[in-house]
């Protein structure tokens, strides 16, 4: 799906009217918080922004990203293991080959949401090369900003056209 404003208001219409409860994961510690992605403005599309409150669990093979509406309802939930991604919302599940594959349809850029784990616990993903900086590190074409860590800030950014931008605060800083 190209339109991810579209799925977004749809799930945020249906989704107040129930959370599923989460689906257990092996691998490791719910780790929650809020984030903000803004994707810029592209030659096809305008720019996207999200922001929800998260619950992730699991690591690069297997594990589930709750995006959250304000007052508690599913936005969408993310469940992937080796060979598949799950995306569930409201409006109903959609099967993809892989995390990438995923956020590019739903969001219309991929995302590397299998190191996301791994960069929320203040690391590389041991999954792809990385490169120290002086505040972080870069990986997979993103600079990861884990100099307010201790404060609960991860910040994530992708210069590359489209521009993107990936703000996250922990609710447990440092954890």
């Amino acid at each position: 799906m190209r339109r991810p404003a579209a799925l977004i208001a749809a799930a945020a219409l249906l989704g107040a009217c129930a959370t599923p409860p989460p689906v257990p994961v092996d691998g490791g510690p719910v780790t929650s918080g809020r984030l903000s992605l803004r994707v810029e403005a592209a030659a096809d599309r305008p720019a996207q922004g999200l922001t929800a409150a998260f619950e992730l669990q699991g690591h690069a093979e297997r594990g589930e990203l709750r995006l959250l509406l304000p007052l508690g309802g599913l936005l969408a939930a993310a469940r992937w293991a080796p060979g598949s991604a799950l995306l569930d919302t409201p409006a109903g599940r959609q099967a993809f080959a892989s995390l990438d594959e995923l956020s590019l349809q739903t969001l219309g850029e991929v995302l590397p949401l299998a190191a996301l784990p791994d960069w929320l616990a203040g690391r590389p993903w041991p999954g792809a090369a990385h490169q120290p900086g002086p505040d972080g590190f870069e990986q997979l074409g993103w600079q990861v900003d884990l100099a307010r860590r201790a404060e609960g800030w991860v910040l994530a950014r992708r210069d590359a056209p489209p521009a993107v931008m990936l703000r996250i605060r922990l609710d447990v800083p440092g954890a």
